[in-house]
């Protein structure tokens, strides 16, 4: 293993402000981030990366490695959730287990820009397709969750029936989704021309938001620390493990197809990923019954920085070893 991988991701400002943010909450120090900010970053954040994925479609066209790129995305979004479910309901009810199952599906778009970082610190191409697996991996797992309950509980057939029509809509046209597939179209429509016009602030100040963004996001995995006594050794265990497995799948995937190692990194990433945010929000509205505090700290408090901290550069070393 090459340590100087782990220390070129830890190193980098935006996971250094990362542990500020934890450290901060550690020491009961009074940083704050402005509530309406976070939001404003979030929803930058989402537009930078579809504008510029559009772009980069744009410039590499729709060819087999796309295609197939895209298709494996969407088939590991449902596939994850679907055996990550029956694992969990081993050690939790039907409701929790799906939940977290969708969670797990689903990506984290934050810790893909962290990779896409990585990356280009250490100077390894990578294509702005994967933009578009992102956008597609985002929604799959919020349906392949809510059918997992339909099917496993039995009070759903007694008048409590999920209402579809607005499942889909939290899942399809949420403001992450929504956000991030619009900028990725417009991208695609103005090309080149519309690089250049909004260049200064969609690539500009790109990595400072980041920066603040993790920041936040520090103060609020540390927050969310006390929280993992709710959680036990199983989910834990599970947060780290599983988040190893679907990194390993993706890679072998990505081997099979035949994507760059820039690629490889960037879908193992969104395999392994777990969101915190669209799923939680469409969890929260269409399965109540379900803790939010286990699905939201295992993939908040525990898989996020693990993935930024050791998961990103170990799966570099995996692909390079394989890649050989």
């Amino acid at each position: 293993m090459d340590f100087s991988l782990i220390s070129s991701n830890i190193l980098s400002p935006p996971v250094l402000f990362f542990f500020l943010g934890m450290l901060a909450v550690l020491l009961k120090s009074d940083l704050e981030i402005p509530q309406p900010l976070p939001k404003l970053f979030s929803l930058y954040l989402l537009f930078a990366i579809g504008f510029k994925g559009g772009i980069e479609l744009v410039k590499s066209g729709v060819n087999q490695e796309v295609a197939l790129t895209l298709l494996a995305a969407i088939i590991m979004a449902c596939f994850v959730p679907v055996y990550t479910f029956f694992i969990l309901k081993a050690k939790l009810d039907t409701y929790n287990a799906a939940a977290i199952a969708a969670t797990y599906g689903s990506i984290s778009a934050v810790t893909f820009i962290t990779a896409s970082s990585f990356l280009q610190e250490l100077g390894i191409d990578f294509d702005g397709f994967m933009v578009a697996a992102l956008a597609l991996m985002e929604s799959p797992a919020i349906i392949v969750g809510l059918v997992l309950v339909n099917l496993f509980t039995a009070d759903r057939e007694s008048g409590n029936q999920i209402n579809w029509p607005e499942v889909l809509q939290e899942a399809f046209l949420n403001s992450s989704v929504f956000l991030l597939v619009g900028s990725l179209i417009i991208g695609v429509l103005t090309g080149t021309h519309g690089e250049e016009v909004l260049k200064p602030f969609s690539q500009g100040i790109f990595y400072g938001v980041l920066t603040f963004f993790l920041l936040d996001m520090g103060l609020v995995a540390a927050r969310r620390l006390r929280d993992l006594s709710k959680t036990g050794p199983f989910l834990i265990a599970f947060s780290v493990v599983i988040p190893l497995l679907n990194a390993t799948l993706g890679i072998l995937i990505a081997k099979v197809i035949g994507m760059s190692q820039g690629d490889a990194l960037l879908f193992a990433v969104l395999c392994a990923s777990a969101s915190y945010i669209a799923v939680p929000a469409a969890m929260r509205l269409t399965v109540p019954e379900a803790n939010p505090s286990l699905y939201v700290t295992t993939a908040l408090a525990l898989t996020f920085p693990f993935n930024i901290i050791v998961g990103i550069p170990l799966y570099l070393y995996g692909i390079q070893f394989l890649w050989r």
